[in-house]
């Protein structure tokens, strides 16, 4: 008997563009980290402490680690990797946490005020740079895209792992 593989299920062209989304994503994200860290490194800096560093700046009030994590998507060990990092290079320093000693508040220094400056600055021009290539209603379209897709994985029940 001649048996024929079943011919596979056409899928589902939303879950298709979902899926090149979220490559795109990954493969954006590896090649910012590498280019963040070649724009910051002049300044002692690599992206991920710049990320840290711009949700201290961005607070505009000192964050413990796990808001620092919260703010920028990576993980209270990450951030307090960094955190530690910043502290050792002067850029932050850790304060009292009345509402738990073992968590306290960063806050940065005047150096750390005056090295994220100067990456602000680079990053205005390049930011200006990629202005210039990306149509500003193509970037918005893709900013709302991701908020969108941010909020679907971050709300039950994309938020809690499956068993």
């Amino acid at each position: 008997m001649n048996r024929r593989n079943p011919s596979p299920s056409v899928p589902d062209p939303n879950a298709v563009a979902v899926t090149e989304l979220t490559l795109a994503v990954f493969r954006l994200n590896g090649v910012l980290l590498h280019w963040g860290d070649k724009l910051v490194a002049p300044l002692g800096l690599t992206s991920a402490r710049w990320q840290v560093l711009g949700a201290i700046a961005l607070a505009d009030t000192p964050l413990t680690a796990p808001q620092v994590g919260g703010a920028m998507g990576v993980t209270r060990q990450g951030a307090q990797k960094q955190l530690n990092l910043l502290t050792e290079q002067g850029l932050v320093k850790p304060h009292p946490n009345p509402a738990n000693q073992r968590s306290p508040f960063y806050a940065l220094t005047p150096e750390g005020r005056a090295r994220y400056r100067k990456v602000d600055a680079l990053w205005v021009a390049k930011a200006a740079e990629l202005a210039a290539l990306i149509p500003a209603t193509q970037a918005s379209t893709a900013a709302r895209t991701l908020e969108s897709m941010l909020r679907a994985l971050t709300v039950p029940p994309f938020s809690k792992a499956q068993p």
